[in-house]
């Protein structure tokens, strides 16, 4: 079967506002950061499928002294990362083949990435070649169910932990930690999510309602009180084999 091919150019033209004002992305980025274990040292961080550099912005807020490069598919995505974070580098790169690497992480992500891949052992094996031995890898993915709006932007799968962790170790990765994160109230923003259906496509198309910020606002307020060991944010740290 031939693989679908999704137009995140589109994606990001009508959904980068939205994104932006998410709470569920503020959730990540604190985790991330958390689980990078950045610290004060010089360090280099990959970020994979770098969207329009919302995480990058954050990672460089708090680590001022890293060196960033995001990679992603999409032009329209890595035109908007660049102009919102001038002091990291982007490139447009397609890692579902194999690419010349110039950069060797000593950190790295994949976040919400994986889901949309229909070979994602195969991206991952090689993303490793612009990581140095032993790189330490931060990945989130979607689990618990879809909704209409995780379908219509390509999402293919979501994950357990347990699927996640065998996707991460087929690819030649040493996983040190693999769980979920988010409950009880990362749950109920995804039973939302889906409650709202094919609404929703049209609902964060451009800058955001005054009642869809005020709802974003309440569950921003309600995933600082979230559990980092289970919910339907499947989230992994892993380290990169020579």
């Amino acid at each position: 079967m031939t693989p679908r091919a999704d137009n995140w150019d589109l994606h990001w033209t009508e959904y980068s506002e939205s994104s932006i004002a998410n709470p569920a992305v503020a959730m990540r980025q604190r985790l991330i950061e958390r689980l990078l274990r950045l610290g004060d040292a010089p360090a280099r961080v990959l970020e994979l499928g770098c969207g329009t550099g919302e995480l990058a912005a954050h990672l460089l807020r708090h680590h001022p002294g890293i060196e960033l490069l995001g990679l992603d598919v999409s032009a329209v995505g890595v035109a908007q990362a660049s102009a919102r974070v001038p002091r990291a580098r982007f490139a447009v790169a397609d890692l579902n083949q194999r690419q010349e690497a110039n950069f060797a992480a000593t950190h790295a992500v994949c976040s919400e990435v994986v889901e949309h891949i229909d070979s994602p052992v195969a991206l991952l094996r090689n993303a490793k070649a612009w990581m140095q031995p032993g790189c330490r890898l931060v990945v989130t993915v979607p689990g618990g169910p879809m909704s209409a709006f995780d379908r219509h932007i390509g999402h293919r799968r979501h994950f357990t932990p347990a699927d996640l962790r065998q996707v991460l170790e087929e690819a030649g990765y040493t996983v040190r930690e693999c769980h979920g994160a988010g409950f009880p109230f990362f749950n109920l923003y995804r039973l939302t999510v889906i409650a709202r259906g094919d609404r929703l496509i049209t609902d964060v198309a451009g800058a955001p309602s005054f009642l869809a910020r005020l709802v974003m606002r309440i569950f921003a307020l309600l995933f600082r009180l979230t559990t980092t060991r289970r919910g339907w944010q499947t989230v992994a740290v892993v380290e990169a084999l020579p």
